[in-house]
C-alpha cells in the first residue's frame, strides 16, 4: 500500500466566490507531506478545478521546488514563453514579468503550444499589500456562458496567435526557444506546426493556429481553452496599444490573436470574452506560505494588479496533447 493511500481526507471548504480551500496544520516536513497527500490533492483538483492549500508555511525556493517535485511526475521546462521569467531551479520559475499596476487577464498557460501543461503550481512566499490574487475561472462554465455567436466561429476555425520577436518587449528568441540558433528554431517550429518568417532585419515572426475549445483529457468535458483575449491587442491598456501600434505597426505587434482564418478579432468580441471571465471569476487573496494547484485545461487563471512586494513561484507539469474532438489541434496555418 502506498503512503499516499494512507493520507487522511482533507478539510476542503468550497464557496462560489473563491477557489476551494484546504486548511492544514503546518507539517514538520512539508515535502514529505506533499508526497503523502499527492493523490488526495490531485483528486480534489480534478473535482474543483483548482485547490488552495493554506497552512503549509512555504518559505523559500528550495522547499517550494521539493514540494512541486513531490506533487508531480516531473516539472516542465517552459518553451514559447511570451515574457521572461527567472528560473530558480529546473522547472521552478518566478511569476511572469508584468507591470504590477496592469492585470493579466484570464488565460490557460501555454494554450498555444501543442502540449500545454495539464497542471499549474503556484507558491506564495511574499503576499502583496493589496490585490495580486491569482484568480481562477471554470472553463466549462465560460463556454456555456459565452454567446453562441462568439464560440461557434472559434470552434469552427480555431484561433491564431501571431508573434513578432524583438529585443525590447517580451521574451527574446533564446528565452522563448531555449536557443538563438536559427536552424534549431526552425526545426522547433516545423515540429510544432508554427509558421515562421525571418524579417530583413533578422527578427522572427511566427503564426500558429490552435483549437479554442477542447475536451478535457480526463473528464471529457468541453472547455473554453485558449489565450484569445489575454494576448489580443484590445486587452492592452489603450496607451500601451497605441504605443505598440505606432512603434511596430498593426502587423508587427509583439503578440496578437486573430480568428483561425487570419481575420482580425474586433474589440467588441474581446470585451465580451473578458466580461464573461469577470462574471465567473473566483478569487482569494494570497497569504504567505499558500500553495495553489490549478487544472490548466479545466481552469483559467489571472493575476490581478497589486501594490507592495509579491513573490509567487510557478511550476508546470503533466503535458497534455489536447484535442477538440473535431479538427486536428496540430494543424498549422498552411
Amino acid at each position: 500500500m502506498s503512503t499516499s493511500s494512507l493520507a487522511a481526507p482533507l478539510d476542503v471548504e468550497s464557496r462560489p466566490d473563491r477557489p476551494a480551500v484546504a486548511h492544514v496544520d503546518t507539517p514538520a516536513d512539508v515535502p514529505s507531506w506533499a508526497a503523502q497527500y499527492r493523490e488526495v490533492l490531485r483528486t480534489q483538483v480534478t473535482e474543483h478545478g483548482a485547490l488552495l492549500i493554506r497552512g503549509l508555511g512555504l518559505r523559500d525556493e528550495e522547499q517550494v521546488g521539493a514540494v512541486f517535485s513531490r506533487l508531480t511526475g516531473g516539472l516542465l521546462t517552459e518553451r514559447e514563453s511570451f515574457a521572461p521569467r527567472e528560473e530558480f531551479a529546473p522547472g521552478v520559475y518566478s511569476s511572469t514579468a508584468w507591470p504590477a499596476n496592469q492585470p493579466m487577464c484570464m488565460h490557460h498557460e501555454l494554450s498555444y503550444t501543442l502540449e500545454p501543461p495539464g497542471l499549474m503550481l503556484f507558491a506564495c512566499l511574499t503576499a502583496p499589500e493589496q490585490g495580486g490574487a491569482t484568480a481562477v475561472a471554470d472553463a466549462t462554465e465560460i463556454l456555456r456562458a459565452l454567446p453562441a455567436g462568439v464560440t461557434e466561429r472559434f470552434e469552427r476555425e480555431g484561433w491564431l496567435l501571431t508573434r513578432s520577436y524583438n529585443d525590447e518587449i517580451g521574451a527574446t528568441l533564446e528565452e522563448s526557444f531555449g536557443t538563438a540558433d536559427r536552424a534549431a528554431i526552425e526545426r522547433y517550429c516545423r515540429d510544432r506546426a508554427i509558421d515562421f518568417t525571418w524579417q530583413p532585419d533578422g527578427s522572427l515572426r511566427t503564426a500558429q493556429r490552435r483549437p479554442a475549445v477542447v475536451r478535457h483529457p480526463v473528464t471529457g468535458e468541453r472547455c473554453w481553452f485558449n489565450q484569445i483575449a489575454f494576448l489580443n491587442e484590445w486587452t492592452l491598456a489603450p496607451e500601451v496599444r497605441e504605443y505598440l501600434v505606432d512603434e511596430y505597426g498593426e502587423d508587427g505587434l509583439p503578440f496578437n490573436t486573430r480568428f483561425g482564418d487570419g481575420s482580425p478579432i474586433g474589440e467588441d468580441v474581446v470585451q465580451v470574452l473578458n466580461a464573461t471571465y469577470e462574471e465567473h471569476t473566483r478569487r482569494e487573496p494570497w497569504q504567505a506560505g499558500d500553495l495553489l494547484l490549478v487544472d490548466n485545461i479545466r481552469t483559467a487563471h489571472s493575476r490581478e494588479p497589486f501594490t507592495g512586494d509579491r513573490r509567487v513561484l510557478v511550476g508546470m507539469a503533466e503535458p497534455r496533447r489536447v484535442s477538440d474532438g473535431a479538427q486536428n489541434p496540430q494543424e498549422g496555418t498552411r
